[in-house]
């Protein structure tokens, strides 16, 4: 699989520990930034760092930011986008298999680092339940893309 990966100047000092997992099994990192530890919007990383799935040219994304909750807002605002907040490998797992996650989000100030790789596996491992309560579920999902604020 490729694999868009990227992270604010918080998340940066876990995005190379996030690489080296992605790439030991056996999956292909594309690079969405960003390179050091100089103040970065996270949204513009985000939107970087998904448009690639959204296109075609990654499977799934992984953010990296200091709590992971700007990442995961950000990038469910993006039409396509099914981001879940990752600190422990379960939610990893489910956020595929339940929901289609394509994206999942981690913060660097709170994941132990010990918890990388089962996060990291857990979320590429896993695989869409795609049974009737899952599909109805994920399109309900999909169609508030589309929806007007409520009135």
């Amino acid at each position: 699989m490729k694999i868009a990966l990227g992270a604010d100047h918080a998340g940066f000092p876990m995005k190379d520990t996030v690489r080296q997992v992605i790439e030991a099994l056996g999956h292909e990192v594309l690079d969405c930034g960003t390179t050091g530890t100089d103040p970065v919007d996270f949204p513009d990383i985000t939107q970087a760092t998904c448009a690639p799935v959204l296109d075609g040219r990654a499977e799934r994304a992984i953010l990296v930011c200091g709590t992971g909750q700007g990442a995961v807002m950000a990038a469910n605002k993006l039409p396509g986008i099914r981001c879940g907040l990752a600190h422990e490998p379960y939610s990893a797992h489910q956020a595929v298999e339940h929901d289609d996650a394509n994206a999942i989000a981690m913060g660097a100030w709170l994941v132990p680092h010990a918890l990388i790789p089962d996060i990291v596996r857990e979320f590429l491992a896993a695989v869409f339940d795609d049974d009737e309560d899952t599909r109805r579920r994920v399109a309900k999902l999909n169609a508030l893309d589309r929806s007007a604020p409520a009135d």
